[in-house]
């Protein structure tokens, strides 16, 4: 028999991520996320008996679903340049489910980012497998030779700063039009996709 999901605890966790956003981790109080969830104090401690907690629960049902599929592409057999447009359409899609991480991410790191850092080596998130694979993949002449963290740290950015961005796009760029901007998200992996491959990957026909 399936059990049936618990929408308090589904509240709480989106009340959290609203609260993080905007008062960072150190800013944070349990009793503004009761708050934003509409319940009471003692029962969000029932759930969560600190924010610590809170917030290792939603980072790690982001890291459960985004992890795994991140590590089958990068450990895939395919060529770089479809590893290449899987991480981007892979990456982009949490990115899309999870808005509020860019941000967040962010405003920690400027806070104190030694939190963060605990939570990805207890996560095992380790970036020199990627490096070793760009390295091969130039040394095969695949693609043009460049420091791997380089390129990895450029498909990284064109894909995230566009989410750390929102408001400044929101406002500046789309003038609070919500549907061209959501629009925009949509076509954002094909645009990095082709970007990329232009400018990384060698055409072997004119070798």
């Amino acid at each position: 028999m399936e059990t049936k999901k618990d929408s308090t605890e589904d509240k709480i966790l989106e009340a959290a991520k609203t609260v993080f956003v905007a008062k960072g981790m150190d800013g944070a109080r349990m009793q503004e996320i009761a708050d934003e969830a509409g319940i009471n104090k003692a029962l969000l401690h029932y759930y969560f008996r600190s924010k610590e907690r809170l917030f290792e629960a939603i980072f790690s049902e982001i890291i459960k679903y985004a992890f795994p599929k991140l590590t089958r592409v990068l450990q895939s057999d395919s060529a770089i340049t479809s590893k290449i447009e899987q991480f981007i359409d892979a990456y982009i899609d949490i990115l899309r489910k999870h808005p509020f991480i860019p941000g967040f991410i962010m405003k920690e790191l400027s806070r104190d980012p030694s939190g963060l850092f605990k939570f990805v080596t207890k996560f095992g998130l380790d970036p020199q497998p990627v490096f070793k694979n760009i390295q091969e993949a130039m040394d095969k002449g695949e693609i043009i030779q460049m420091d791997p963290r380089h390129l990895a740290i450029n498909v990284i950015s064109m894909c995230v700063f566009p989410f750390a961005a929102r408001p400044v796009l929101s406002f500046v760029v789309f003038k609070d039009d919500k549907q061209a901007l959501e629009v925009f998200y949509s076509e954002r992996a094909a645009v990095i996709k082709k970007f990329v491959v232009n400018a990384v990957v060698i055409d072997q026909k004119k070798e």
